[in-house]
């Protein structure tokens, strides 16, 4: 049997008909040895008894070695690798993904059942980071939620004291109302998350003008720029640059990439939106002046949770740009990171015109 999945190269059996004929030619010989022991036996004047024992004796050590060497052959080349992909098997159910099992011939040598050793073991290590993911993922949103839920109650507890004069209890009010914003933001970006991963989500295609979509993103930020006397500048086209895509579920992009941008951008700093069609392309940009990243950061900034300040006291959850990603991969757009630490990041969506 041929398989389609299996490389050119690849022996698609792991019995191949050399060994069948060695077989047919190894019990031709044995015939012809049969033969020979008979007329000897005949020429010396055999008793017909003796003749009938000691060919039966023949035969008998013929099929015991080709029965044995047969059985030597399956437990080689089929028995002992699935009995070690059935134990790592178990031992993955188990929740070991640490797991591995070694292929049975060197690699130009591979056959059907090395391939499939081969796919086990990149779905061993699929599974680990599935299951490291996991743990990460519940860590983290426990963190997130665990740190604004002991900030309200702190607060709840300063409120009741009596003493507390009113600009202290206006105070501990408006900390209980960031951390319940912040506590509502989280939960949002993680039902939204969920939603957008698990496809419930279906992009609502239509036509709609892209530059004015930016724009209205834009001013959303107006008083975080005035605050902080951030320059922005806006390099979009004048005319309408209209696209085929979900109008609901790109300004996700847009105002995390235009967050992000404004938080990490230290006062007096230059925030930039570029928009500009290349090659049947849009491409968008969003550039500051901020802290940048470095290449490790780089690696993980799309990553769920992941934020480069360790200590969380940065505004946020790390769940901007994850949200950010898989709208994009929903709707055939693309998003690249440029960044160096200390000098800035830029942000880079790709889209179909």
């Amino acid at each position: 049997m041929k398989y389609q999945n299996i490389a050119k190269t690849a022996r698609s059996s792991r019995f191949p008909k050399s060994i069948f004929f060695g077989y047919y030619v190894a019990l031709l010989l044995l015939s012809g040895v049969h033969i020979g022991i008979l007329v000897g036996m005949q020429k010396a004047y055999f008793n017909e008894i003796i003749e009938i024992i000691v060919l039966m004796s023949y035969w008998a050590m013929v099929a015991g070695g080709l029965t044995l060497y047969t059985r030597h052959q399956v437990r080689k080349t089929y028995e002992l690798p699935m009995i070690r992909l059935a134990d790592a098997a178990a031992k993955i159910a188990k929740g070991d993904f640490s797991v591995r099992v070694e292929p049975i011939n060197e690699r130009e040598k591979f056959d059907y059942l090395d391939y499939m050793i081969e796919d086990f073991n990149k779905m061993a290590l699929e599974l680990g980071s599935i299951e490291t993911l996991r743990v990460d993922f519940f860590s983290n949103v426990s963190h997130e939620i665990k740190t604004p839920i002991a900030v309200i109650q702190n607060s709840a507890e300063m409120l009741k004291k009596p003493e507390l004069s009113e600009e202290k209890r206006q105070e501990y009010i408006d900390t209980v109302t960031n951390a319940a914003k912040r506590l509502n933001k989280l939960i949002t970006n993680i039902l939204k998350l969920n939603k957008l991963e698990k496809q419930s989500i279906t992009p609502n295609v239509s036509e709609f003008d892209l530059c004015d979509q930016l724009v209205q993103s834009a001013l959303l930020f107006e008083s975080v720029w005035e605050e902080k006397s951030i320059e922005f500048e806006v390099d979009i086209s004048d005319e309408r640059r209209i696209i085929t895509a979900d109008a609901e579920l790109l300004p996700i992009v847009w105002n995390n990439l235009l967050s992000n941008a404004f938080k990490f951008t230290e006062k007096g700093g230059t925030v930039t939106l570029r928009e500009y069609s290349v090659s049947g392309k849009i491409i968008v940009e969003v550039e500051d002046t901020g802290c940048g990243m470095d290449e490790q950061s780089k690696k993980h900034v799309f990553d769920k949770f992941y934020q480069e300040d360790t200590s969380h006291s940065t505004e946020g959850n790390g769940l901007g740009l994850a949200l950010a990603l898989r709208v994009l991969q929903l709707t055939g757009g693309e998003i690249d990171v440029v960044s160096k630490k200390g000098k800035g990041t830029k942000f880079i969506v790709t889209l179909v015109e």
